[in-house]
């Protein structure tokens, strides 16, 4: 009799990626105070992309795409790289945790929109409610109701970039996903990326190890080696057990790794209407994902 393969291992997984990648915006901000945000840059991709390399090769996975599949990695690795810039960017000028709730607050709620425009997808009418209560949960996050339009300020404009940036590299990562085996394609991402950011490092001396003290290479080995490669191993592996419909739950353990790791190490306090609005988006999200039972009966035969 086939036995049903126990999953708990693969939303263990999932649950410790998130948490990484959430703890990763405070231990960026440390990293970029102690350097710059070019430098930042560059190292943390640099460092994925080589721990990336074994780990590919221990997986065996496929080199292979094609030349649509290599134009979209490419671009995709520019954005990756204007995301990174706008990442330590907005953590040189504001609160981590902040910062950490409204990108990954943010982020599926601007896919859904761009997927409808790009890909013309089809929206039932319980998505529509879930995008207006999703929208509502951004509007709350940036706090317009109470400030107006002063999320314009680098406080925030920086984590609003970033997360459409990134919105346009999930896009651009759904289009291609048939053509490239994603730990692949995470490889060529990192490798994009970190040349890219390197270019623009040169000028701040990066090579030159002594320049930078030990504060910023301890972070940014985690944000590189642990919330990089490791992180991204862990959230394929798990992703593909779990299924991808469950993954953008997930994503909503971010905003804690960040909060209560910015809250420990800068006292950094959460307000009410972030707390708000990032629940608000998640049960946008569960409420935009979640399939009717007899769509699910249909597929489970």
């Amino acid at each position: 009799m086939y036995k049903k393969e126990n999953k708990s291992i693969y939303f263990i997984g999932m649950v410790i990626a998130m948490l990484l990648w959430g703890i990763s915006w405070t231990s960026g901000k440390a990293a970029v105070e102690h350097s710059n945000i070019q430098v930042s840059s560059f190292w943390r991709y640099f460092i994925s992309f080589i721990g990336m390399i074994p780990v590919m090769f221990y997986m065996k996975r496929s080199l292979k795409t094609d030349l649509i599949g290599s134009i979209y990695m490419i671009l995709a690795g520019l954005l990756s790289a204007a995301f990174s810039y706008l990442f330590f960017a907005g953590l040189a000028h504001g609160d981590a945790g902040y910062g950490g709730t409204i990108v990954t607050s943010l982020v599926p709620l601007i896919t859904y929109f761009l997927s409808m425009i790009i890909f013309s997808t089809k929206v039932s009418t319980k998505q529509i409610i879930a995008l207006g209560i999703g929208i509502f949960g951004a509007i709350i996050l940036l706090k317009i109701p109470m400030e107006g339009l002063s999320f314009l300020n680098l406080n925030s404009i920086y984590f609003l970039k970033c997360a459409i940036v990134w919105s346009f590299v999930t896009i651009i990562t759904q289009k291609i996903s048939h053509r490239v085996d994603p730990i692949f394609y995470t490889l060529v991402l990192f490798g994009v990326t970190a040349f890219t950011n390197m270019i623009f490092a040169l000028p701040y001396h990066p090579f030159e190890i002594t320049l930078y003290d030990s504060i910023f290479w301890w972070n940014i080995l985690f944000n590189g080696l642990l919330a990089g490669t490791f992180a991204m191993a862990i959230f394929f592996v798990s992703a593909s057990k779990i299924g991808a419909h469950n993954t953008g739950v997930f994503m909503f353990i971010v905003p804690i790794g960040a909060i209560v790791s910015s809250y420990f190490v800068y006292g950094e306090r959460i307000a009410e209407s972030t707390i708000i609005g990032c629940l608000l988006s998640l049960f946008a999200i569960i409420l935009f994902n979640k399939k009717s039972k007899l769509k699910k009966s249909v597929e489970d035969k």
